[in-house]
């Protein structure tokens, strides 16, 4: 741990060295908020979200807070061990497998054209309205990889294996979800003059209809982000072993964007874990780098300091907008020296799309450094080729 702030009605605990000032007042009002309980968690690759930093874990006794899920609902990794020599993925194989799974995976803002088989579909709640509303929109994403920072890797391992890995979530759905239940709740806790620390901090009481009603739609849309990397894992990974004649040894499936209840300090909470990810003593976790740099398989520790958690990745330095302004082409291309991609490409305004380049993150050796009581490193995964949304 880096350091603990106690000026606050709980406490702030930090894995993260230098927070950066935007994230550190939005864990300041999750400590003021009079429905956390304990203190405030902060990971090494905190930075800022909306409501709450992303990188950030709070308990309630009595209360869901849908913005310390966030907006996409299960966003997670997928990582998969093969049994490929990983010195056999020439630069050819790696390039033909993307053409392929290009062809298969829809990326960005794309869908597949016809709907996708689940039996999952079959217990949706739709008796919650965004769930109903868009469930038939949502059987055309499932199996598709979104945008921004979601990916599709092949990677070295220091094992000397080929790995896969899928980093997505509930795509739409989620985010629709999200929206609708905090806006509920930001319109009760007005209703009833609710003290809040930020209106992105609205909640609901853990016993209300409406909080029973956003985990039902919260708990299908894990069900659905969990199932949409798996079946792009199933594709990808058909294409990977039928090209390079391998077969998939073991595969860990993991969420970072979710509440459940839990015990901790002797009583069940509501954990919110905001990119973030559980690290029970023993658990597999996955924590990524940015494009160009190195993932993490990791174990977790079971530290009941950070609400058995850890990071969800390396964590942003720069925003999008920033990225694009400041970064260029010949320093980005520099970074990705070696690795199969896409090229960049260009964003809504025209100039070239520079966000999710390595230097926009922060450095995953560090941030992996700043854990080491919380987990320990299983194997280190160097990228060799990459798709992004």
């Amino acid at each position: 741990m880096e350091w603990i702030r106690t000026d606050k009605r709980i406490p702030i605990k930090s894995w993260c060295k230098n927070i950066e000032a935007g994230a550190l007042e939005q864990a300041e009002n999750l400590a003021e908020l009079n429905v956390t309980y304990k203190h405030v968690a902060l990971m090494p690759d905190c930075h800022v979200g909306y409501g709450m930093p992303i990188g950030g874990v709070v308990a309630c006794i009595d209360a869901v807070i849908p913005n310390a899920v966030g907006v996409d609902i299960g966003c997670g990794m997928l990582a998969v061990e093969t049994d490929l020599e990983a010195r056999d993925m020439t630069t050819k194989l790696i390039k033909e497998i993307i053409g392929e799974t290009r062809g298969v995976i829809p990326v960005g803002f794309d869908h597949h054209k016809s709907s996708q088989n689940w039996d999952g579909w079959k217990t949706a709640p739709e008796e919650c309205p965004p769930v109903k509303q868009e469930l038939d929109s949502a059987k055309y994403q499932l199996g598709t990889l979104g945008g921004g920072n979601h990916f599709i890797e092949i990677q070295a391992g220091d094992d000397g294996l080929a790995w896969l890995m899928i980093h997505s979530g509930s795509r739409n759905f989620g985010l629709k979800i999200a929206e609708y239940y905090h806006r509920v709740a930001q319109r009760l806790c007005e209703k009833h003059d609710v003290p809040l620390t930020s209106k992105d901090l609205a909640w609901f009481s853990k016993n209300s209809s409406e909080a029973e009603e956003y985990l039902a739609a919260m708990n299908f849309a894990l069900k659905f982000a969990a199932r949409n990397r798996e079946l792009m894992m199933e594709r990808f990974s058909e294409i990977v072993c039928r090209r390079a004649h391998c077969h998939v040894t073991q595969m860990i499936n993991i969420h970072h964007n979710y509440c459940a209840i839990e015990q901790h300090f002797g009583r069940d909470v509501l954990i919110h874990r905001k990119g973030a990810t559980s690290a029970g003593k023993g658990q597999m976790g996955i924590i990524p780098g940015s494009m160009g740099t190195s993932s993490y398989i990791v174990r977790g520790l079971g530290n009941p300091e950070s609400f058995m958690s850890c990071s969800h990745g390396a964590g942003r330095t720069m925003g999008r907008n920033e990225a694009c302004r400041k970064l260029t082409v010949e320093e980005c291309d520099k970074a990705m020296e070696g690795i199969v991609f896409g090229r960049w490409g260009k964003g809504r305004k025209g100039r070239m799309d520079l966000s999710e380049a390595p230097q926009a993150y922060k450095n995953i050796e560090e941030v992996i450094s700043a854990q080491s009581d919380l987990v320990e490193i299983v194997a280190k995964l160097r990228p060799l080729g990459v798709i992004k949304g």
